[in-house]
């Protein structure tokens, strides 16, 4: 009996020391995870003040919390779970759930681009029906929207963070995908909130009881952040079609090896390394966007179409 139990406890002790040792690679493993997932985290931030544009400012920080809520909910409660579930029963069905989270990247990148350019040439044309949308309707469809293409985002992130975890021990997995979701979540969502209200930081330091020097800078950053706002609109987007077709590249060994083969060309200036693959995948991207809005443009008119000859 007394032997059992000193052999029961021994089992312990050796169970914890491994999850001690285990949880000691956790901060290594989120150091490396969050710079894989960088080129997404750009993504993110850059695409969610847009959302917030033309609201009540005074709703801007509510929205935002809002947004990152769901945001970490969906990382822990649903796809942190789903990617360790997977990982276990099914891990060759990560890759493709992967792709098709970046084909659906570079479609929102695509109708982006192309929204940006049609507009001009929408000047002249008869007017279209508008939508009457109350602001409360707005903000709530603003927020899905947000929650929409962050879900997509939030995927990549966590299925690339257990492709990094993938051979560790179950503690180390779990650990990790909880403190990127956190730490992720709280990074993006923190700069985009500091980044919708620094207008309004500016409007307080240019007010008359500051230094003179204080508040030429808060006349400064009101007058700057309406064109940063613009440039990060336009990084977001590029940022969309880039990660989107880099996602689909390293799941297609041809395009993945093409990849590696021309950042190891140009190694000896990373900088140009990095730089030439953003570009490369960012075009890649943008004609695959083009594909799929075709694909999608034209089954939605036979769909149409199907439909009013059933009806006739």
């Amino acid at each position: 009996m007394a032997s059992g139990l000193l052999a029961l406890l021994d089992d312990v002790a050796a169970l914890v020391k491994v999850s001690a040792a285990s949880l000691d690679d956790v901060p290594t493993q989120v150091a490396k995870t969050t710079g894989k997932v960088s080129g997404i985290v750009i993504d993110d931030t850059a695409v969610t003040p847009k959302y917030v544009v033309g609201l009540d400012p005074s709703r801007e920080l509510s929205i935002i919390y809002q947004i990152a809520k769901k945001s970490l909910i969906n990382k822990i409660i649903f796809l942190a779970p789903a990617a360790l579930l997977l990982g276990f029963f099914a891990p060759w069905a990560i890759t493709p759930i992967l792709m098709l989270g970046g084909a659906f990247l570079c479609f929102e990148g695509y109708e982006k681009v192309h929204s940006m350019f049609s507009k001009h040439h929408d000047d002249g044309h008869e007017a279209k029906e508008v939508k009457v949308t109350t602001p409360e309707e707005l903000e709530k469809e603003r927020v899905t929207s947000a929650v929409r293409t962050d879900l997509i985002l939030s995927s990549e992130i966590i299925a690339i963070t257990y492709s990094t975890v993938a051979d560790k021990p179950l503690v180390t997995q779990i650990a990790v995908l909880f403190s990127v979701a956190v730490f992720i979540t709280a990074a993006v969502y923190g700069f985009v909130g500091l980044v919708v209200k620094a207008d309004d930081i500016g409007l307080h330091m240019a007010q008359e009881k500051f230094h003179p020097q204080t508040r030429r800078i808060g006349r400064g950053i009101v007058k700057f952040m309406p064109h940063f706002l613009s440039i990060l609109g336009y990084v977001g987007t590029a940022a969309m079609l880039w990660v989107g077709a880099e996602i689909i590249a390293h799941g297609i060994p041809v395009l993945g090896h093409s990849l590696e083969a021309m950042e190891h060309s140009l190694a000896s200036i990373p900088a140009l390394a990095w730089l030439a693959k953003a570009v490369v995948c960012a075009i890649g991207g943008l004609i695959l966007g083009f594909v799929i809005e075709k694909i999608v443009t034209f089954t939605r008119r036979f769909f149409k179409s199907t439909g009013k000859s059933a009806k006739a």
